[in-house]
């Protein structure tokens, strides 16, 4: 068996090039599965390949559900349901809640659906007899995984089931940007959704299964930013301290509130990048809006965030946010290298200072 690692890094860090740095060092024999989720990544990935490692034909760039599709589903879905092929993907699909056999996992055109492609992965696995995963052995030497805290459900028991092969398994991700979902209405395995698969791996070590390292250097947020984004989840999740290696100054570096009578004059001084949760937040102010979960994996210089009415709480009372919504909040800090903005009218108990105009002009 060989051995598996995951490195959670802050957002930042510098994890996606690390990866492809790492591809860059190894032999040129060696058979190296790159998986990503998102789209987006996938596309970054494979240009930063291209430049850093260049062109290795024993190195492939996959999306999360094509490594599921090619090596498990397509080749082997006959051990699940003789004579059967898989002729599509089905994205949007649902087989509803009583769907049993084939038409829980295909519809009326041989398409899987997305929903249940990770529930029957893990089927054929066991299905298989052995198969897939010599077939997966043969293949690669190490498979590498991108943002892996956009797993869920069932994708859990296949990569512990990855992690018993003689495939090198690195995993890289930052469980406070847990956004995305490759399964967001999955009922399995709620207890290990989004920022909570931190549990999931610390089970994975525990057992003797998983090493976990931390990289906790930020070389994008100046350090204020840094400091602040970790109070953004409670101390109980132990997380170790950012530390910046950001050491650029501006005239307007730091976290700072602004009422919204202010908002208009910020935006022409500072021109910073505004977000917001969704399209219906924020609409009594004209601004040019990036949602939370779209400017994830991108940095600006300067953002000012409109913030939900927790965030809010979180600000000026001190009121810790549910996982998923800290996850949200703390992408939106974390894109800014220099200064981050949060519209706010009553600052409660919040030490955050508050930007004037009349400050900017002195």
């Amino acid at each position: 068996m060989a051995k598996n690692y995951l490195t959670l890094a802050v957002a930042g860090a510098r994890k996606t090039q690390g990866l492809v740095e790492h591809c860059k060092a190894l032999a040129a024999d060696r058979k190296v599965l790159l998986i990503t989720f998102a789209q987006a990544n996938q596309i970054e990935l494979r240009e930063r390949v291209r430049r850093y490692a260049g062109d290795r034909s024993g190195l492939e760039v996959s999306g999360w559900f094509s490594f599921l599709l090619r090596h498990f589903v397509k080749p082997f879905v006959p051990f699940a349901f003789p004579g059967k092929r898989c002729r599509g993907f089905n994205f949007e699909g649902d087989p509803g809640r009583y769907a049993s056999g084939e038409n829980r996992f295909f519809d009326s055109s041989d398409s899987v659906y997305a929903k249940e492609l990770a529930r029957l992965a893990h089927q054929l696995i066991g299905q298989s007899g052995g198969a897939l995963i010599q077939r997966l052995e043969c293949l690669y030497d190490e498979i590498l995984i991108d943002e892996v805290q956009d797993l869920s459900g069932y994708d859990w028991d296949i990569l512990e089931a990855l992690f018993g092969t003689r495939i090198e398994i690195r995993l890289v991700g930052d469980v406070r940007q847990a956004v995305l979902s490759t399964n967001p209405r999955g009922q399995m395995k709620k207890a290990f959704a989004y920022s909570k698969s931190i549990a999931w791996f610390k089970k994975q070590q525990k057992a003797g299964r998983l090493e976990i390292n931390y990289s906790s250097v930020t070389w994008r947020c100046c350090q204020t930013i840094a400091t602040f984004s970790d109070t953004i989840f409670e101390a109980i999740w132990e997380f170790p301290e950012t530390t910046s290696q950001n050491h650029s100054i501006t005239p307007h570096d730091g976290v700072f509130l602004v009422k919204k009578t202010h908002v208009r004059q910020y935006v022409e001084t500072f021109q910073p990048q505004c977000l917001r949760n969704s399209i219906r937040s924020g609409t009594e102010l004209d601004l040019n809006y990036m949602n939370f979960g779209v400017s994830k994996g991108q940095t600006f210089n300067r953002v000012l965030i409109y913030p939900t009415e927790p965030i809010g709480k979180f600000i000026s009372k001190g009121e810790y946010l549910l996982p998923l919504s800290a996850a949200d909040f703390y992408v939106a800090v974390t894109r800014a290298k220099q200064s981050v903005a949060i519209v706010l009218d009553k600052p409660g108990a919040s030490q955050i200072p508050y930007w004037h105009p009349t400050v900017a002009a002195e």
